[in-house]
């Protein structure tokens, strides 16, 4: 009965202020639903991170840090410092141990978008997530010269289908005036989204990469010397080098063997580094920057709760006729200061449901522009225990520095009677 009691007499009284409050209760809100949207996007960031890849034992690249070689062949963030010659790839592929090696060759784009050559194993081998394979939503695979394979996001942001014609760009910006404007591509085929970077890249083959790149030195069409497609098909398009590859070991306790090996190979200075160390890496070095993030939100939390505390005792000294009232109906000392505590907490649990609903509206609005810009795929999803834990500890602490206007009250409530407060 006592409970319910001060539960009504301290929505009373806040709804008697609520004019005073809303934007106290608003700040809050904003503040607890920066709080929550940093640690959902920190966990959801890092599940798509660790999704990229998967199945790959190992990326052999030209040597550089294991970092730059993950970067640049799986998020298709930067450039290599070589290529790997076509003779090294072909001698990895005899390699009895390697079960299956897909080249890729990078360079080009098309709108912005990686062109990546390959051939048909990436289709086969390459997994993601929890060992998904990749599939066609339309069309199938690439199989002659000058075929492309979309990525779900290229093909759904230009609005592509199968049949569709091509110009690729010469170099990986995002801006080009190098186009390869005497070899357009056809898509044959549009992927399922998969919620990683290949959903931004466009797939040809590696002769198409050599195709389209006869008559150029240095990135410029010398005039004359480029072909059409057909005296393109007629040629030898084995290409001279690749970018990047990724392995898969047939027998997986030989994994850091082949690993010292290609690191070892005489024949050109080559890197060799295993996907899931190189994302801890990675994933390590973002940690402490999204931390930071973490606790700097979590001081503007306790800041805006302060706010609201000083607004309750700015309030305070208007409530001593409302003090005097509850004493002489009866009420204690504890149940006036008990007042205080619950008022604070119910506007931090308002804040918090609030800032539920404008985080899920944010999610739906940053999730999409997400998955374009940067291949994050971020979904709605029920909060994670770590999550409701913390948006718990927002109405805890609202208690803890609540205690402070109670106080207050409690003094106040045992030194002024009714008619002071009258008098007031």
């Amino acid at each position: 009965m006592k409970i319910r009691l001060a539960l009504s007499l301290a929505w009373a009284s806040l709804w008697h202020r609520r004019r005073v409050l809303t934007l106290a209760t608003l700040t809050l809100t904003l503040s607890v639903t920066l709080l929550l949207g940093v640690q959902y996007l920190r966990t959801e960031v890092r599940q798509s991170f660790t999704n990229t890849i998967s199945g790959t034992d190992l990326i052999v690249g030209a040597r550089s840090g294991q970092l730059n070689l993950l970067l640049y062949t799986v998020f298709h963030i930067g450039d290599a410092t070589n290529n790997i010659r076509w003779s090294t790839y072909q001698d990895l592929a005899g390699d009895d141990r390697i079960d299956w090696i897909v080249p890729l060759s990078l360079g080009d784009s098309y709108r912005g978008h990686r062109v990546v050559g390959t051939d048909t194993g990436f289709f086969d081998h390459f997994r993601f997530g929890r060992g998904e394979a990749l599939s066609l939503t339309e069309g199938q695979w690439f199989g002659d010269v000058f075929d492309v394979v979309l990525g779900a996001e290229v093909a759904r942001k230009h609005q592509h289908a199968p049949g569709d014609e091509l110009i690729l760009s010469h170099g990986g910006g995002r801006t080009s005036f190098s186009n390869h404007q005497d070899t357009p591509f056809r898509v044959t085929g549009i992927l399922a989204p998969t919620g990683t970077p290949v959903d931004q890249a466009v797939y040809i083959s590696l002769a198409g990469m050599e195709a389209m790149h006869i008559g150029w030195e240095s990135g410029i069409a010398i005039p004359g010397r480029t072909v059409t497609p057909d005296q393109a098909r007629a040629r030898d398009l084995t290409p001279t080098s690749v970018t990047a590859a990724l392995v898969g070991i047939e027998r997986k306790v030989m994994t850091f063997q082949v690993q010292r090996q290609i690191n070892q190979y005489q024949g050109e200075p080559l890197s060799a580094v295993l996907p899931g160390v190189a994302l801890s890496e990675l994933w390590r070095i973002m940690g402490q920057f999204e931390r930071a993030l973490l606790g700097i939100t979590g001081l503007v939390v306790i800041t805006s709760l302060l706010g609201l505390v000083a607004v309750l005792l700015t309030l305070q000294a208007q409530r001593n006729r409302e003090i005097a009232i509850l004493r002489a109906t009866g009420a204690s000392p504890s149940l006036v200061a008990a007042l205080q505590v619950i008022e604070c907490v119910t506007l931090a649990s308002i804040a918090c449901l609030l800032a539920l609903a404008l985080s899920a509206g944010g999610l739906a609005v940053v999730s999409p522009w997400l998955l374009e810009q940067h291949g994050i795929q971020i979904g709605l999803r029920p909060l994670a225990a770590a999550e409701w834990l913390l948006l718990a500890c927002v109405p805890a602490t609202a208690a803890l520095v609540g205690l402070l206007p109670a106080l207050l009250a409690w003094r106040q409530s045992r030194t002024h009677g009714l008619s002071h407060g009258m008098g007031e």
